[in-house]
């Protein structure tokens, strides 16, 4: 499997490394079987971040990983996302046999977990009190995003990861969810308006397209 990265230079110093962006595979995709493709390539940072395809061996520490963020919800307030057991091992699965669930390494060691999965989403057909940027290329959606609280710039790493794959990115988060909003639009996504779960819950929801 190839893994895909830089090599920084031994005579750089510290404040240049840091400084660093990580190179990614440029590789683009708007359809399933693409993406399909892509999801068997590893992206890696300078920081030995690395981003994979998630296996089903991977379960037990994903769930881990999935009560974690349940606990930094609860912390920050938002007190009704993610209940009754959501997300399950089976919604869960699903990422998986779609070739959208992944996992974020840092030394080896599960630090974070989402879904990236191709349109369409259902539950993005209709939309209220706003409008979709564009309603009629192909997007991918970022689902799930799930992490340790001591696990820094995730959002960052995964945005990053998206981006290298597809142009046009969709997402939603709860009205409660204050953190992500703020990473959300931090991020350059525009809010869009209001979209409905099949559980009839309200979401926010965001795209970005970089031209």
């Amino acid at each position: 499997m190839k893994i895909l990265g830089f090599c920084v230079n031994l005579l750089c110093n510290l404040n240049d490394f840091m400084n660093m962006e990580p190179i990614l595979h440029k590789k683009r995709f708007t359809d399933y079987a693409s993406h399909h493709r892509c999801c068997h390539e590893i992206w890696q940072n300078e920081m030995s971040r690395i981003i994979r395809e998630a296996r089903p061996t991977d379960m037990a520490e994903i769930m881990k990983v999935m009560d974690a963020a349940k606990g930094i919800m609860r912390q920050s307030g938002n007190m009704h996302q993610w209940g009754e057991g959501y997300p399950s091992e089976a919604v869960i699965k699903a990422d998986m046999e779609r070739n959208g669930g992944f996992i974020i390494e840092d030394d080896g060691c599960m630090v974070g977990y989402f879904a990236f999965l191709p349109s369409p989403e259902p539950t993005y057909t209709k939309i209220y009190e706003g409008k979709w940027i564009n309603d009629t290329q192909p997007y991918h959606v970022i689902h799930r995003i799930a992490s340790y609280p001591d696990a820094h710039g995730i959002f960052s790493s995964i945005i990053e990861f998206c981006f290298s794959h597809d142009t046009n990115i969709r997402i939603d988060t709860h009205h409660d969810n204050k953190i992500m909003q703020h990473n959300i639009l931090k991020h350059g996504f525009t809010y869009c308006g209001i979209i409905y779960l099949l559980s009839g819950d309200k979401r926010l929801a965001y795209q970005k397209i970089v031209i």
